[in-house]
């Protein structure tokens, strides 16, 4: 027998070490709620977690780019409203001094109310804006078309969603309307009022013409608006189901768990008895030196 290194307190020792070192391991993952804190944990699971968790931020991401841009197109939508209204109320005035019964001094105040109400409708696509980006027109000083809005809604580049090009909803794209208004400016300079009922009804056709163009950006917009909201419902059901695949990898069963954690505190107890009694073999040797 030897008691110069006792070597099955050594055994001992390291065993409950090891032991040790499970349960710092299980509390850690009791404590904070993951299977994986560390690389070492599980290498190859975390890197798909963690790839798992890029793609479900990117898709958090793209909701919320597709509910920003449901909300622009509903500015945009209420605004040609609005414009779809003044253009049948000048089609009412249009009616109103298109008929003999008005007289020229009524058809030149409707000319004025309607050249009003033509201007109304170029502030509304000037001030139309979200974000500082013109919706209705160029830009908010420039009364070009305007180009397409495209929405990122997706992780990859080809995953968008874009407006019509085109959209000018001025009295310069609604050129109709532009036509109407420079015969309505006649009116002041027409010879009778016969031949101000005349241009009021000649502008009639110009104004169905500007209606149906606002209303065709106007379908446009609200079709965009329905692909917007079919793919935020899509993409938070990706959300769901990727986050779901991440928690499998990522997170800590907490019953499975529980129970390692109970057993390496066993192991634990049983080991420090092991050392002990290791320690005490050793105090059998002075019975032979007796």
């Amino acid at each position: 027998m030897r008691i110069n290194t006792n070597v099955s307190s050594l055994v001992a020792q390291e065993a409950n070490k090891n032991t040790t070192n499970n349960i710092s391991s299980s509390l850690e993952k009791l404590s904070t709620g993951y299977r994986i804190n560390k690389a070492s944990d599980d290498a190859s699971g975390l890197s798909i977690a963690d790839k798992l968790r890029t793609q479900a931020n990117g898709l958090n991401q793209a909701v919320a780019n597709g509910n920003s841009a449901v909300t622009l197109t509903q500015i945009a939508d209420k605004a040609m409203a609005e414009q779809s209204n003044i253009l049948d109320i000048i089609k009412q005035k249009l009616i109103q001094a298109g008929t003999a019964t008005t007289s020229a001094e009524g058809i030149e105040a409707i000319g004025k109310d309607i050249g009003k109400l033509i201007d109304q409708v170029n502030n509304i696509a000037s001030q139309t804006t979200y974000n500082g980006t013109a919706l209705l027109q160029e830009t908010t000083t420039s009364a070009g078309a305007g180009v397409a809005l495209t929405f990122q809604m997706g992780t990859l580049a080809a995953d968008t969603i874009a407006t019509k090009a085109g959209v000018q909803a001025n009295s310069g794209g609604l050129s109709a309307l532009g036509s109407a208004r420079t015969t309505i400016a006649a009116f002041t300079a027409a010879g009778s009022a016969g031949d101000m009922q005349l241009s009021a009804r000649n502008s009639l056709a110009g104004i169905d013409t500007a209606l149906t163009t606002l209303n065709g950006w106007r379908a446009d917009f609200g079709s965009t608006q329905n692909q917007l909201e079919s793919s935020i419902r899509n993409l938070m059901t990706q959300v769901t189901n990727t986050k779901a695949a991440e928690s499998v990898i990522r997170d800590v069963d907490y019953a499975q768990e529980s129970a390692n954690f109970n057993k390496q505190n066993i192991i634990a107890q049983a080991g420090t008895y092991a050392i002990s009694q290791a320690n005490a073999a050793s105090q059998n040797v002075m019975r032979l030196l007796q």
